[in-house]
């Protein structure tokens, strides 16, 4: 029998978690430049797209099929969801009552337990939320000077042969390469969504080459509100994220509800106080920027370590962000447009590492804890393990993705110099985001 409350509660929760795109779309709009503004956005929505039907088709097949067997590769035999579509016409067949035959369906749940508890097919539309605000963040990295065709090119591959294999690399269950043999914790994606997304930012504004000016000029954000709202709206729909990955309403997806909201607002104060100490004020878009820190830094540990840990988690990832920003960017020299590669990637990897010292024994997947509780490092040595094993797999198979999209473009991801200079709004989308009033708008 279905559990109509975590029925409800799954129901909300991705329904949060698909806020989160569009959300990110005002969050990016609002730190792009004014000629850029309809770019950020519309690579955002053409990700709502690409994805929602490269899940449907294969994605989730690819990340949640098969029995567990291979370590790298979940299966074909969800291509299209069709199992779960059989499944329901041969209940519908059996039983004469609509109640009873989703009482009874759960043919695609990860975990058989799961079946029984809210219909698989919410499980589909949840993961498919995962993997577009997975693709969106990456977008950010390269807004300004990327052809819109080659992103949608490279998302619309990225998200079946690099997502779909990392989700089942990590939450595929038994035989799974981090999740199950290496022993790695990632409660709602660290590795999965932050780390793969941010390095892919990285790998992809390298190819690209900076931006016209940069290190020169100062790329100031062009609508602090846009961004405040952004930011609210991530916020909202990621205790969707975090609580559902649970994938029941109990104590464990309070308690991760609980720390998402600790680590955001320790993650806040921690920006505005470095902020403070190192320029003189406190900012609405450093703020924000904190806020998002935080809470990507508790995605991995959200339902494993205790309140008090997730503000010292918060308190913690803020400065370490704050510098790979202000600081490892510019002397680096990489241009990473919107701060892809510095918020995600290296907050999801303070994340994931500190999950290794504060994980509480109890809660752990495994059999092993956090170093702080047991004075075993076995967990925190996995972490790091399945960390490295991301960024490897990441790398290499972004790069050579990279590489053919490049290929299919003419030997060039990057727009023209003189779309960059007169901006992409109107050269790529013939539309503006702030037209001039004659009184014709």
């Amino acid at each position: 029998m279905l559990d109509t409350g975590s029925t409800g509660f799954m129901l909300v929760c991705t329904m949060l978690v698909l806020l989160m795109t569009p959300g990110l779309a005002f969050f990016y709009g609002g730190l792009s430049r004014r000629k850029n503004v309809v770019n950020t956005m519309v690579m955002i929505f053409a990700v709502i797209g690409i994805v929602g039907v490269a899940w449907v088709v294969c994605g989730w097949s690819f990340a949640y099929g098969g029995d567990g067997s291979l370590p790298f590769f979940g299966g074909l035999d969800q291509i299209g969801c069709l199992s779960a579509v059989n499944d329901m016409v041969a209940e519908a067949q059996a039983v004469p009552t609509a109640f009873a035959v989703l009482a009874d369906q759960g043919a695609l749940a990860v975990d058989p337990a799961l079946g029984a508890a809210y219909p698989a097919l919410l499980d589909v539309v949840f993961q498919m939320a995962f993997a577009m605000i997975t693709c969106a963040i990456v977008t950010g990295a390269v807004a300004g000077r990327m052809k819109f065709g080659a992103v949608c090119a490279f998302v619309a591959v990225w998200v079946i042969v690099v997502y779909a294999p990392l989700a089942h690399m990590v939450w595929g269950g038994e035989g799974s390469l981090i999740g199950e043999m290496i022993g790695a914790l990632d409660f709602a994606g660290g590795d999965v969504v932050h780390i793969s997304s941010g390095l892919t930012g990285l790998i992809l504004c390298l190819m690209l080459g900076r931006r016209k000016g940069f290190a020169v000029m100062s790329y100031r954000p062009h609508n602090v509100p846009f961004v405040a709202l952004g930011a609210a709206l991530l916020w909202f729909g990621w205790f969707g994220f975090n609580a559902g990955s649970e994938f029941a309403a109990d104590g464990v997806a309070a308690l991760a509800l609980l720390n998402t909201a600790a680590a955001s607002a320790a993650g806040v104060l921690s920006w505005m106080v470095v902020e403070r100490v190192r320029v003189g004020k406190c900012t609405l878009v450093g703020a924000a920027t904190g806020l998002v820190a935080g809470l990507v830094a508790i995605t991995p540990a959200a339902g494993f370590v205790e309140p008090w840990a997730a503000v010292v988690m918060g308190l913690i990832v803020s400065p370490v962000v704050y510098l790979a920003i202000s600081q490892a960017k510019r002397r680096l020299g990489y241009d990473d447009a919107l701060d892809a590669f510095g918020c995600h990637c290296v907050g999801g990897v303070v994340g994931g590492v500190l999950t290794g010292l504060f994980c509480v024994p109890g809660l752990s997947w495994t059999d092993h804890g956090g170093l702080l509780y047991t004075g075993d490092w076995t967990l925190l040595g996995a972490q790091v393990l399945g960390i490295l094993v991301t960024i490897a797999f990441v790398a290499v198979a972004d790069m050579v993705l990279a590489l053919i999209v490049r290929a299919c473009f003419k030997g060039s991801l990057r727009v023209s110099a003189e779309q960059e200079a007169s901006g992409l709004d109107v050269a790529v989308h013939g539309e503006s985001a702030y037209p001039a009033y004659l009184g014709l708008d």
